[in-house]
């Protein structure tokens, strides 16, 4: 079912970001409202256990519960601007479906719920899962495991492949810049060839939850708008906020990342402009001082799950009268628990 939107992503949503700070507040307690109204006061606080994760209130106990594995080791030919294969380095190498049916039953022993199948992509953009079928089918039907797929873009066989597989969710990356898919991605028609991937998502029902990275142009905000109202025409499980982090070794690495107040306007034009799903703020943004403030800015905002929450942001978000739930799994699945 296609979500009925509360605002234009593209006019208001722009005006949403030219605000000033005091309108702009006004239009974030909208968005908490419409939060609250339509989810109740549950924050999911999201640790997939690739990453150590500690605060006061929670750590992770089981390292194996949901983790990432790379089909493609930490080779990617695209080589990204702001990544260059550096965000693979975290993933378990599963380069063969034998290695990967291997590591997921290794995973299950240790009590395992889940695993996040993502790797690098080829010139074309996409990532080579095709030759993966078999094995997924089996870690979903016989290991009884959770699994998201980050899939790059996306053809016909593969989708059609992953849908026999009965995944769980899709994740795909979208981009609203024809210009900024060129040059930071270094791929042709990367709006249009989005479209297509998420047309087939659709006809094949699997879930998707897309990511839209604030700031990918070096910082700036340049196509977040289109992106948002790209995904407004499918029908979408969840929508995933994440920011850019700068890299060291990487063209990015002295690009200033996004504030946090920038990063909440994109978070509530996706609060407002898709009402009825989750909305999440993702593992891939800056730490710190930074991460604090994004994550209370988040909550004002009305995302429904935060990934490695800080405890600040708990703090805060009791303080809002909201009740953060632990889960040691992808927030892309928060569908699931809503």
């Amino acid at each position: 079912m296609l979500v009925a939107l509360s605002l234009d992503i593209q006019s208001e949503g722009k005006s949403i970001l030219d605000s000033s700070n005091e309108v702009f507040e006004s239009v974030l307690k909208r968005a908490f409202d419409t939060r609250i109204s339509n989810f109740g006061n549950k924050l999911f606080c999201y640790s997939p256990t690739s990453y150590p994760y500690q605060i006061d209130d929670h750590r992770i106990e089981n390292p194996h519960k949901f983790v990432s594995l790379s089909v493609t080791g930490l080779s990617c030919s695209l080589n990204c601007d702001h990544c260059q294969s550096r965000l693979l380095k975290g993933m378990i190498s599963s380069r063969t479906p034998d290695a990967m049916i291997s590591e997921c039953k290794f995973i299950k022993k240790k009590g395992g719920t889940g695993v996040l199948i993502s790797g690098g992509a080829d010139s074309t953009g996409h990532v080579p899962l095709d030759r993966f079928g078999d094995a997924i089918s089996l870690i979903k039907k016989q290991l009884g495991l959770k699994v998201v797929v980050h899939t790059g873009l996306l053809d016909e066989p593969t989708v059609s492949m992953l849908a026999e597989a009965n995944i769980d969710a899709a994740m795909l990356d979208v981009i609203g810049s024809t210009d900024v898919a060129k040059r930071i991605y270094h791929i042709d028609d990367g709006p249009k060839r989005i479209r297509e991937s998420l047309v087939l998502l659709n006809e094949h029902g699997i879930p998707v939850v897309p990511h839209v990275l604030v700031g990918l142009d070096y910082g700036k905000i340049n196509g977040e708008l289109e992106a948002l109202s790209m995904l407004s025409s499918f029908d979408i499980a969840g929508v995933v906020i994440i920011a850019l982090s700068p890299i060291r070794g990487t063209p990015m690495e002295k690009a200033p990342p996004p504030s946090p107040n920038s990063i909440a306007r994109i978070l509530t034009i996706t609060r407002l402009g898709f009402p009825d799903i989750p909305v999440l703020l993702g593992c891939a943004r800056p730490i710190g001082a930074h991460k604090i403030e994004s994550d209370k800015y988040a909550i004002l905002a009305g995302v429904n799950g935060i990934a490695y929450i800080s405890q600040e942001g708990v703090d805060f978000a009791r303080t809002k009268k909201l009740h953060p739930v632990f889960r040691d799994i992808c927030c892309s699945l928060a569908f699931q628990s809503l």
